[in-house]
């Protein structure tokens, strides 16, 4: 099964994420298939970057977002 998910990046108490396709095995900062993008909270306003083409593509194949994907999806109107 495959999700798409944030990775976790950055400095200490400087979260920076990366939208990534991974399998559920995989540990959360560890191997994954592809990256659709990028979320960096700190910033004001909040950056949110995603390709639409390969969002739209995994989610044709089945991948399942997680909550605050979904949630990011949204924000940007990937998801309805």
């Amino acid at each position: 099964m495959v999700k798409i998910r944030l990775k976790r990046m950055g400095a200490h108490k400087k979260p920076f994420y990366r939208i990534v396709v991974a399998d559920v095995r995989a540990p959360r900062d560890g191997r994954f298939i592809e990256e659709i993008g990028y979320y960096d909270p700190m910033k004001d306003p909040k950056v949110i970057k995603i390709n639409e083409e390969l969002a739209q593509k995994w989610l044709s194949n089945g991948a399942q977002p997680t909550d605050t994907v979904k949630d990011l999806f949204k924000k940007t109107g990937i998801i309805k």
